[in-house]
């Protein structure tokens, strides 16, 4: 709920200084060596991952290769605390999340999780994304299958043996319950707010970063 208040209680200073870390957030990272093979035809997967406020992910996935349909919701918790009011008090389990619908014949699922380690949020963060804090904010991998654990664990233990980033990751991988979508005003907030503070300091550069570090990678909307 903090989000919604930078507007009217800092200057565009304060909330740089504040979210100078979530901007700076951009690794190249290799490709990961454990990965599904792209699929033969067309089809449709699933991919759940949380890096800090969903704003941010929904609209980085959005631009990216492959993907059909993003949604901002709530991932760890039970479905009568998935609730923003709830979420945002940090003890519900839940963390704000990104559902992404993708082509696997178009996109791996390791390459999804190259986007987002590399581009999307700093994974050695622990509950807490830039000026967010809270498990609500926490770097999390949800998977569904046992395919999508070992890929993820596998790209952790690649990531973090190759010492690319300033300390251990921290991502959690675990097992998918269940997923529930955000209230409707969550949905694309970055696209109907561009001019927001918050969006403009933490959430654009990580289209910007994707587009010039991941241009294969990269689609305009």
């Amino acid at each position: 709920m903090r989000r919604f208040l930078f507007p009217i209680l800092a200057t565009l200073s304060i909330i740089t200084a504040m979210a100078c870390s979530a901007v700076t957030a951009a690794v190249a990272i290799p490709d990961p060596v454990i990965d599904a093979p792209l699929a033969t035809a067309k089809g449709e997967q699933t991919a759940v991952v949380a890096g800090g406020c969903f704003w941010g992910i929904q609209n980085l996935f959005e631009h990216v290769k492959g993907t059909t349909v993003v949604t901002s919701g709530y991932a760890g918790g039970e479905a009568n605390t998935a609730q923003y009011e709830m979420v945002s008090m940090g003890n519900t389990g839940h963390a704000e999340s990104v559902q992404i619908k993708y082509d696997p014949s178009k996109i791996s699922y390791g390459q999804l999780l190259k986007v987002f380690f590399s581009v999307g949020h700093d994974p050695t963060e622990l509950n807490r994304q830039g000026p967010d804090e809270g498990t609500q904010y926490r770097s999390a991998i949800f998977f569904a299958n046992e395919e999508q654990q070992h890929i993820a664990a596998a790209y952790i233990d690649q990531l973090n043996k190759a010492k690319l980033f300033g300390g251990p990751i921290v991502t959690q991988v675990v097992a998918l319950k269940s997923f529930y979508k955000a209230e409707d005003y969550h949905q694309d907030y970055a696209v109907h707010n561009p001019n927001d503070p918050y969006i403009v300091i933490n959430d654009l550069p990580k289209v910007a970063n994707l587009r010039k570090q991941l241009p294969d990678l990269y689609v305009s909307k």
